[in-house]
Formats: structure tokens, sequence, C-alpha cells
């Protein structure tokens, strides 16, 4: 007992000594030592925090050395330092940190040290992260402790200019009070949660609105959490400026103001429409200073600010010249508010709009404000990248991106091979103006690896061909060199991650329609046979001891068994077409335990679970009526979305609850319909399902929770239950 007491004193003290060696004035050393006690507490005695100066043209810097026992990071600040730890982190210890909360951070027992010294220094001055849309398909119900962890992953992975724009509601309520509006005017004028992204970007308001003062008031006091962590870590947070969007009712209050509605979006009707009041009004500069001042107020500013006034909506006018005029009196408010204004923008609207945003029209937009000013975001550069036809965006800098998922759907698909590659021609070729790297994900899934590899491009590590990269992924997510897990992932990211992101799931995930697999695109091109053999040598490790493996099951397993569907499907349909009801009748079968068995492997992962979205929803209610507010907005977004159901499943997931609880009903409505088209010798009847389908989906909307909700039992042995199910259907 004297031992094990003299040995526990001992262990504080050499802790409490390499803490008291620490410049406890450097507040960057504070900040890097304070994450690492968030993310491995138990371990963080052994690393050593030190400043150095910043890299060759001041870029951002990091070193690793093993000393006196002790791994020691330097950085040029906090954020380098923890990129630093995360190198260390991945490389030596073969981890992988989750971007969410409560998935704890596994070490070896015995920390390896470093071998020989290394130094690596950012080929970037800027690294983003971070959607409008993010918010909506992924964040809208995030507490503290999920914006602390996601907070710590961004910076761990380098990124120092995240899009932030939770709270601004507050910010708005304020300034639409102070020129005369209601309470209920204002509050009627948001959208429900969820929906917020869609509202900020002006392509809807009202919808399932209005917000609560309560969620008013609880995410201005996030975004202050959030933004002193963010600027803690030497973060620069992109924060919103006034575009243009305005209420309808202003028109009332200001009659003489130029207010036009904006184009139609999404199949929301007339009432759903936004307005758009000219940046050549007086109101205009007027609205930018009362936004700009109030949020100062409440969130302080980092002078760069994101305006977006014409996303999937046209501009009042396609004319030249009133573009480029509108561009530089919209930078123009911005500098009247604040002289150091950098104005971004994301490009989406270049490329979902390129038959409208021509090559003069874009000139015009981005000459409207002074080179340097106008930070832009070449939002998709996965699949097309914008930069080479914009005469490399006119001269302004911009930052390439990765989007890589769109709506949260939960499909395996990403081209993290292909995008590499186009980065480091980018980084080649773009020229001087290239200021950065990034990722615009419309939603985060459970699947991080297409992000880190691309957000690691952004610093100076060594060259690795595909097989090595293959290899470090597989030994991180499985937490040791495993033979078969490597395989697997050479198979995965040089033959299966090869397509960039779509707009689509997997196809239990849709509204059947017949004769067509669905309106949203998720075939596939890769050999489906090779992402078997890829789930089968997953199968073949030992155990599933780390969270990043249990990814891997989830994520290889249910696309698997997603692509399998489709197959039985098209099957189905054929045998309708040949009235065959027996063999209808089996591949109705089979599709319905491969639901069954979808919905089993999604529960291996608590974010791959209808209950733990619908209880973050829930539990942001102060009563039950709020509760059942956000629950009734959290089913929403994730199937029948809005507006005359052209977003009906945009946004649909293979979660374990939905596979089963809301898909299967789905699919099994359409058996009927098949089955008694057949029997009577009929056409399908399209319009006679849809009603039916749409009257199941109305009801599940509207279907919520009476008692608290049962988290979703997660199996003890993820491993196991995936191998009965491969067996099931792959002998």
């Amino acid at each position: 007992m004297k031992h094990l007491i003299y040995s526990l004193a001992l262990a504080l003290l050499c802790n409490f000594s390499l803490w008291a060696r620490q410049p406890a004035t450097d507040t960057d050393v504070v900040a890097a030592r304070n994450l690492a006690e968030r993310i491995i507490p138990s371990r963080c005695g052994i690393f050593e925090f030190r400043k150095i100066k910043a890299g060759s043209n001041h870029s951002d810097c990091f070193s690793l050395h093993s000393e006196k026992g002790k791994i020691v990071i330097a950085g040029n600040n906090a954020n380098s330092m923890a990129m630093g730890l995360n190198h260390y982190i991945k490389k030596y210890c073969l981890t992988t940190i989750s971007w969410y909360a409560g998935k704890d951070v596994v070490l070896p027992d015995s920390l390896p040290p470093v071998g020989s010294p290394e130094r690596v220094e950012a080929r970037t001055p800027t690294r983003f992260f971070l959607n409008y849309c993010t918010y909506g398909y992924s964040m809208p119900f995030w507490q503290w402790s999920d914006w602390e962890r996601f907070i710590d992953w961004m910076a761990l992975n380098g990124v120092n200019m995240p899009l932030a724009i939770t709270g601004q509601e507050a910010v708005w309520y304020n300034v639409w009070r102070s020129l005369g509006m209601t309470d209920e005017q204002v509050r009627g004028y948001f959208v429900g949660p969820s929906y917020l992204p869609w509202h900020r970007m002006a392509n809807i308001d009202r919808w399932n609105g209005p917000l609560p003062m309560e969620w008013l008031k609880a995410q201005a006091t996030l975004q202050k959490q959030i933004l002193a962590r963010e600027r803690e870590l030497n973060m620069r947070p992109v924060l919103p400026a006034f575009a243009g969007h305005v209420p309808a009712e202003l028109k009332d209050i200001f009659p003489d103001a130029n207010i036009k509605y904006l184009g139609s979006w999404g199949g929301f009707d007339d009432r759903y429409r936004c307005h758009f009041l000219d940046p050549s009004e007086p109101l205009f500069a007027k609205i930018q200073q009362l936004f700009l001042r109030e949020q100062s107020r409440l969130f302080g500013s980092d002078h760069i600010y994101g305006i977006d006034p014409f996303n999937e909506v046209d501009p009042p006018s396609w004319d030249e010249a009133y573009i480029k005029r509108i561009a530089a009196q919209i930078y123009s408010s911005l500098t009247a508010a604040d002289k150091r204004a950098v104005w971004m923008q994301m490009t989406w609207m270049f490329y979902y709009d390129s038959d409208k945003w021509t090559a003069p029209r874009i000139k015009a937009m981005l000459s409207g404000v002074p080179k340097g000013k106008m930070l832009l975001l070449d939002y998709y550069c996965d699949f097309t990248e914008l930069w080479p036809s914009t005469k490399s965006f006119h001269g302004q800098p911009f930052v390439w991106c990765y989007l890589g998922n769109f709506g949260g759907n939960t499909a395996l698909r990403a081209n993290p091979k292909t995008a590499l590659a186009r980065l480091e021609n980018a980084l080649a070729h773009a020229g001087k103006n290239l200021a950065g790297v990034g990722s615009t994900l419309e939603g985060l899934d459970i699947q991080q690896m297409p992000y880190e590899e691309i957000l690691s491009a952004a610093w100076n590590f060594p060259a690795a061909d595909s097989t090595a990269l293959a290899h470090s992924i597989a030994d991180r997510h499985y937490g040791s060199p495993c033979a078969a897990v490597r395989e697997a992932w050479e198979i995965l990211f040089n033959e299966i991650y090869t397509e960039p992101s779509h707009s689509a799931g997997t196809a239990q995930c849709y509204r059947p329609m017949w004769g067509e697999t669905s309106r949203w695109h998720f075939t596939t091109e890769y050999d489906n046979d090779r992402l078997t053999e890829a789930w089968r040598l997953l199968l073949d490790a030992p155990s599933a001891t780390t969270d990043a493996f249990v990814i891997d099951l989830v994520v290889v397993g249910r696309q698997v068994l997603g692509n399998r569907f489709l197959a039985e499907r098209i099957a189905f349909d054929e045998a309708a077409k040949a009235h065959d009801l027996a063999e209808m009748r089996h591949h109705a079968t089979v599709m319905m335990e491969l639901l069954h068995d979808i919905d089993k492997i999604c529960s291996f992962h608590s974010h791959s679970t209808l209950s733990t979205w619908l209880t973050a929803a829930r539990n942001l209610g102060s009563s039950r009526q709020e509760s059942d507010y956000y629950e009734h907005d959290a089913r929403n977004i994730i199937t029948t979305w809005g507006g005359a159901g052209q977003l009906n499943d945009y946004a649909c997931r293979s979660w374990a609850g939905l596979n089963v609880g809301y898909y299967d009903r789905r699919w099994q409505l359409y058996f009927d319909e098949s089955f008694v088209a057949v029997q009577q010798n009929r056409d399908f009847d399209q319009k006679e399902f849809d009603s039916a389908a749409s009257e199941w989906e109305q009801q599940w909307v509207s279907q919520l929770t009476t008692a608290p909700l049962n988290p979703t039992t997660f199996p003890a042995d993820p491993l196991t239950v995936s191998r009965l199910i491969f067996t099931k259907y792959f002998k």
C-alpha cells in the first residue's frame, strides 16, 4: 500500500512539475494544454506544449520530438499545436479522434516515443470548414458538449476558419424590432430550427415557424461559447452580414423602399418566398449598420462576413452592370460599418445556375469588389472546379473546397483519391490567390475519412502513394496493423471511394416510383462484388474495439445491403411486369429482411440511429410543447422536407429506426399496390400509391413521442452480428 501511495504521489508530482514548466502566461500553450485535457484527460501529462516562431513566409507550423520521456509538441499557435497533437495520435498511436461528443479517444497503454524529430508547415494560410446546410442537416439540436468536441476536432485537423452562424436570429430579432416590427411578425418570419440555413440563404421564410423566444436566447448563449472557444484556438470565425433578405412586413413600414420578391425555390408556394431589398436603397446601408453593430455587441467580430445574396434564386436583374453595381453597393455598406471587412461568398450558385451565371456575369459580380476583399469558396471541387473557367476567379482570393456530402445522406460515396490529385494540381497552377483548402459538406454522417485527408493535404506532409494512404487509414481505424483490414481499405480507397457525392442515399430510403429506381441519383459505378469483398475482409478482423472500425462496419455493411436491396427491387418490378406473383412475393420478402438487417447494422453506432436525432431535438425543449415542436421539425427535415414534395427524401438517412419504422411501411404500400395491380390485370396506379405514401409520411412526421425515447440498444459484438448477416446473403 505504501508503495502504491508513493507511486501515485510521484506521478502527480511529475505531472505538476511538467505543467509548472509551461509558460502559464502564453495563451496558446494554455489553450493547447486545455484541449489535450479535454481529449485525453488521463494521458495529457506526457505531452509538453511549447511556442515556436512561424515557418517560412509566416506559415503555421508544428514540430514533434521526444525529450526526457515526454512528447514535446511545439507550434506557432494553439491551432498548430493541436494539429501536431493529432498528427502524433494518428501516426504513433494509430487512433482516429471522433468529431462526436462522448466518443473516447483510445490510446496505447504505453505511448510511443517520436523516433526522429518532425517539423511540418502549412501549405495554405486558410483551412475552412462547414456549410450553411450543415447547421440544418446535422447541427440544429446540438448543445455545448457537441460543439465543444467538434471545435476540438476542427482544431486537431488544422481548421482555422469555420463558418459560425449559430444564434444570428437573436441579432436579427433586435434589428427588426428596432425598425418597428412586432414580436409576432419577427418570430413568424423565421423558420423552424432545421430550416434556418435556407432562411439565412434567402430561400424560404415562415416554414415551421414561429421560432420560440427560448430558442433565440439559448442559441445566442451557445454562439458566445462557440466563438470564445474557436478564437481561443486561433480560429477566425466567419459570421454573417446583411445580404438584402428582408421580411415582407418591412414594405408596410417603408412603403417607398425598393423591395421585390426573389424567385421561387424548392417547390414552396408564394407565402414562403423571400424578399430582397435593393442595395442602392439608403435603408440597405442602415440595416447593415444596425446588424453589424448589434452582432458585434453580442458576439464580437473577426472582420470576415458570409454574404450570399442569390443562392439558388434569381437576382432582380441579370444585367451585368446591375450585378456589378449591387456587388459594389453591398461591399460599400459592409465597409461603412467595418473598415476592415472582408466579404466571403460561396460560389455554389455559379455551378448550380451555370446557364444563368455566365462568364461575363461572374466577372461583373467579382469585379464589383476590390481585389483581396472578397474571399470565394470554390464549393464543389470534388466534382467541378470553377477556378480554371473563371481565370482563377479574376484574381480574388479563393479556397479550394471538397463538398463530399449532400443532405446528410448516408450513402458510401466519396472520391478522396481524385480530389487529392485535383488539389495538388490547383496548388501548383491556380495562382497565388489560392488562399486555402477546406470542406463544404452539407452533413456530417459518421465517416470522417475524406475530410480528414483533404484537411491533412493543407500541410506539407511527405507524399504517400495510394496503397500507403489506404494502409494508414486502415491502421488508424482498426487501432493496429491488420492484414485483412488493410486489404479491405486498399479496395475501398482505390476502387470504391471513387465517385463524387451527389444528392443520393441508398435505394431503400426513397419513395418508390414504378418503372424507375428513384428521382434521385444513387446508382454506383464501382463493382459491387468488390465492395462485398471489402466487407468480407473487414469481417475477417479478430475484433471490433474502436469506434472508427465500428463505423467502417456500418458504412460498408449498410451499403452492401442497400445495393442488394436495389437489385431485389429491380427483380421485383420485373416479376410484376411478368405477372409472376410467386416471384414478386419472394423478392418482397427478401427486401423486407434486408430492411431489418440494415437496421441492425445501423444500430452499431449511436449517430446512425433515429433515437439519437429525436432525443437531441426533444432535449432542447423546456416544456412538452417545445419538445414536440422541435421533434416535429427534426422528423420533417429528414423525410418530407417541405414545399410541394420537390425535396421529399432529399435528406434521407439509412438509420436504425428509419429502415424499420418508416421506409419499411412505405415499401409495404408499394408491394400492396403492385400485387393488386397484377391480380386485377391493370397498370400500377402511381397516383394512388403516392397519395397513400404521402398520407403515411405526413402521419409519421406528426407522430410525436408520447413517452421518453428508448435509446437504441447497441450490439455487444457488432462483428459477430455482421458476420451472421453477411453469411445470410453471401454463402
